[in-house]
């Protein structure tokens, strides 16, 4: 609780922290979202960082703007800052906090101690741990205490239960301020809980009793049956019972061949009474060579295969690669790197096309992000992440991954001369030495980075898609596995 943390400063003669504690008040009471003062006009004078990304900004916000009027070390309880959220004087974004509440306290406290920023002294927040991280309730289960604490660099562990933010992904449950979600109906729900620059999602489900419900136990065929049955169990369902063999080769054309078996074909089916018959169709589905060209249109599609940024050769040359890579049913690890690793010409070595339609390296990071490891962190171009746990320098530093791509253009015969974006002729993609990716917040150079890890890369710039190709396919990267799975 915000009290306990209190008593613990006043115990310790500590003031709060600029860093720690007052940027997570700011967020607590909604200061700075895009509705309120992290609009990026800000309101009525009065701009934040979007959810606290900038301290540094807002320090000066608050100390500095408007001749400091918005802080007041002399006299703690006429900030505008106090005046404004506690509503003793009109504010248009209403009532934040309460005069006798913690949020109020604390910043009063910090004012009063020369509302100071501890940049340089300041813990640095190494990681928000929530527990439950996933939990199942049956009725007459409704709510869900939710716990937070967040571990700092010098090893100090804190509870900031009442300092987060908590941000359901529906309207199926609701969280107070002191961490209690509550059910509202029926389902299964994601909370995005966040305290400074970590947030981290967990998983809530709220489910009826359903009196007499049994399990029917149904016989798993593979490993992919087991995880859905545990699910399924969990959640008090039965799985619907199996399809009539009319509607399985159907389904099993269309999902694999993309079209409807034949008269023949379907009765066929029907009438062939073996057991493992739906096994040897889909088996023989998969060698047919609808199978690759199917699987082939769906793969370009994803991999921009398109004349406008391509030409016509060249989307011929990529397409042959994708679809004889499909017939000769090369491991997907392997098609990965081939595409991540690929130089030289758009026509000798096709691969190279992948990269030959993402021209800049944002674009190469975004697509490379969501196509191979499942994340989208377009979000992240401006700003932290509202919904993941990407910051913008995560961002910024894993663009600085693919910064290194450079293209040579043979010849370009384009049939519209103003459009800058379309290309006909052969190009050549290569690695240059010395190329870098700035930070437009902070304006420094990024740190090549590959996501969500925490050291650069130590290859050379010419060397790191490589080492990115190696990463995103070893065994060991579940975000890989996850998203070709999916």
């Amino acid at each position: 609780m915000i009290v306990a943390v209190l008593t613990a400063f006043d115990a310790h003669a500590e003031p709060a922290s600029f860093r720690n504690d007052v940027m997570a008040v700011l967020s607590k009471a909604g200061c700075n979202m895009g509705a309120c003062h992290g609009n990026q006009n800000g309101k009525a004078g009065f701009k934040l960082s979007l959810r606290g990304e900038d301290p540094e900004f807002d320090f000066r916000a608050l100390t500095r703007d408007m001749f400091a009027r918005r802080t007041n070390p002399n006299n703690p309880e006429q900030s505008l800052v106090l005046l404004k959220a506690s509503a003793q004087i009109a504010h248009e974004g209403g009532q934040r906090f309460k005069e006798d509440s913690a949020e109020y306290v604390l910043l009063r406290n910090w004012i009063a101690a020369g509302a100071n920023d501890d940049a340089a002294t300041a813990p640095k927040l190494a990681r928000l741990r929530v527990t439950p991280v996933q939990q199942i309730c049956v009725d007459p289960i409704t709510e869900v205490p939710l716990s937070v604490h967040a571990e700092f660099s010098d090893g100090t562990r804190r509870d900031v239960t009442s300092l987060a933010c908590y941000e359901p992904s529906g309207q199926l449950v609701k969280v107070l301020p002191d961490g209690r979600a509550q059910s509202i109906k029926p389902g299964e729900t994601t909370v995005i809980v966040r305290y400074l620059d970590r947030q981290t999602p967990i998983r809530l489900a709220f489910i009826a009793a359903r009196p007499g419900w049994a399990w029917s136990n149904p016989r798993a065929q593979n490993f992919v049956d087991e995880h859905v049955f545990a699910k399924l169990k969990s959640l008090r369902m039965n799985p619907s019972e199996l399809c009539s063999d009319t509607e399985f080769v159907r389904r099993a054309y269309l999902d694999l061949l993309g079209t409807l078996p034949n008269a023949n074909e379907a009765r066929a089916f029907v009438g062939d009474r073996r057991g493992n018959k739906r096994t040897k169709l889909i088996s023989a589905l998969l060698q047919r060579p609808e199978f690759a060209d199917f699987w082939a249109l769906k793969w370009a599609d994803l991999l921009r295969n398109e004349e406008k940024v391509l030409d016509a050769k060249g989307v011929q040359a990529f397409h042959r690669w994708i679809r004889q890579s499909l017939a000769d049913n090369k491991p997907l690890d392997q098609f990965v790197r081939e595409l991540l690793t690929a130089r030289g010409s758009s026509y000798e070595n096709a691969a190279a096309n992948y990269f030959r339609a993402l021209r800049d390296p944002v674009t190469r990071a975004e697509s490379t992000a969501q196509l191979f490891l499942g994340t989208r962190l377009q979000c992240a171009r401006c700003h932290n992440h509202p919904f993941d746990r990407w910051t913008q320098k995560d961002y910024y530093d894993w663009a600085g991954v693919f910064a290194s791509l450079q293209y040579k253009i043979l010849d370009n015969r384009r049939r519209d001369g103003l459009d800058t974006h379309e290309f006909n002729g052969e190009q050549i993609v290569w690695a240059s030495a010395k190329t870098e990716v700035k930070n437009p917040r902070t304006g420094e150079p990024a740190q090549p980075r590959l996501l969500g890890t925490g050291e650069p890369l130590a290859e050379a710039e010419h060397r790191q898609l490589e080492r990115l190709a190696e990463w995103i396919t070893s065994p060991g990267n579940s975000l890989f596995a996850r998203a070709q799975v999916n």
